[in-house]
């Protein structure tokens, strides 16, 4: 088939069918590791294979049979969402890099040293995971993969995932654009009282302590109230 030279290929098999879709290498990689929400424009053709080499088309009964439509381009999205996105090496190399740095973030702000009682310098986590030999999965959502990776270096570094409670009172002047980055470190309770001020208890990693205490009295100029419970 002519024209797949600058194309990546997304493979899928399903009941015993197996199905190929070729995409624009850049919006499909886009679109794949989640930096492309919407598919337009994903598809280098308007079509599903059976062989894209060949071009050898997929049967309109086959992808009803497999995926529950007909529709070409509904078809295509769930192949890309579903199957196997062949990246070029640069590009996987990207993604993983980009993914594992993702998780180490995430990590180093979500767990402790229970000696120092503070977070693990990035660089430790690093090693410890080059050490652990752990995979860092291209498309794999970072939140479904932080718990597998703290596993994974809990022998070699000694870690905490233990949650700790802090009870806030925002004045009424901060208070709405306080709440959001509130319900980001998750609100167990909340009261707003008739001053308008704001009154929660929030419950977080205890790695994560410090950042909150930063960012809080970075937009309330210091002027909140917190006890730890």
């Amino acid at each position: 088939m002519t024209g797949i030279e600058n194309t990546l290929t997304a493979r899928l098999d399903r009941n015993g069918e197996h199905f190929e879709i070729l995409v624009d290498p850049k919006k499909g990689y886009e679109y794949k590791t989640g930096l492309k929400k919407d598919f337009s424009n994903v598809l280098a053709f308007d079509d599903v294979f059976k062989d894209a080499n060949k071009g050898e088309r997929a049967s309109p009964a086959a992808l009803k049979k497999a995926i529950g439509t007909d529709d070409i381009i509904k078809a295509a999205q769930y192949i890309l969402d579903h199957g196997e996105l062949q990246l070029t090496t640069d590009q996987r190399r990207k993604a993983v890099a980009e993914k594992r740095a993702k998780i180490v973030a995430m990590i180093a702000a979500t767990v402790m040293d229970p000696k120092t009682k503070a977070p693990h310098p990035v660089t430790r986590i690093e090693l410890a995971l080059e050490e652990a030999r752990f995979h860092v999965d291209a498309f794999k959502r970072v939140e479904e993969q932080v718990e597998t990776a703290i596993e994974s270096i809990r022998e070699i570094i000694p870690i905490s995932t233990d949650k700790i409670k802090v009870a806030v009172r925002v004045p009424a002047q901060f208070a709405p654009k306080c709440y959001g980055l509130l319900k980001e470190y998750g609100i167990q309770k909340e009261e707003w009282a008739n001053d308008g001020s704001l009154m929660v208890v929030v419950e977080m990693p205890v790695g994560m302590e410090a950042g909150f205490y930063d960012r809080l009295n970075s937009q309330t100029s210091g002027q909140t109230q917190t006890k730890r419970l």
